[in-house]
């Protein structure tokens, strides 16, 4: 299932810089705080990745997201919320992005 395991890259960088993994440890934590459910905050975490348009957190937050319970629509709903704000070509970039993860098997 995707979003069960974190990527090969990930587990690379911690073991590289293993403070630095528990800082992002720290803050994963502090992400917990408040009221929104599970798939909520993954759907959030999505927006704010299509947002400042970063391609590996977008796959990231995908992944975790449908693990988390989110279906394909309310994925493409993410990109389309953002298309008047990151504008058109941006929108279809991020949707390749998160196509991506909608296509591995």
């Amino acid at each position: 299932m995707p979003g069960s395991k974190p990527p090969k890259s990930y587990k690379t960088f911690i073991d590289t810089f293993p403070k630095l993994g528990e800082a992002w440890q720290a803050i994963r934590e502090a992400e917990d705080v408040g009221p929104a459910d599970g798939k909520a905050k993954r759907l959030i975490k999505l927006g704010v990745a299509v947002g400042a348009m970063r391609e590996g957190a977008v796959h990231s937050a995908a992944r975790k997201a449908l693990a988390a319970g989110a279906t394909r629509e309310e994925l493409e709903q993410v990109v389309a919320l953002a298309a008047s704000t990151i504008g058109l070509p941006s929108a279809v970039a991020v949707h390749t992005w998160i196509t991506d993860v909608l296509d591995e098997d």
